[in-house]
């Protein structure tokens, strides 16, 4: 699986935020690209909701 694709729980994650979407897609390619790898390694449902939950409260 390439690093920079998007992992199937991530998708979902972002999804159902609107507001980590939005940031999501305002990310430089290298924090997008560090987020991935995070995303990547998450374990569990749970992890992947925060990551995203993470990701909408960054100022």
């Amino acid at each position: 699986m390439d690093q920079n694709e998007l992992p199937l729980g991530f998708s979902f994650a972002l999804g159902q935020n609107p507001e980590a979407m939005q940031r999501f897609t305002v990310l430089t390619t290298e924090e997008r690209s560090a987020l991935l790898q995070k995303a990547h390694n998450v374990a569990s449902k749970a992890e992947m909701r925060q990551l995203v939950q993470d990701l909408s409260n960054r100022a």
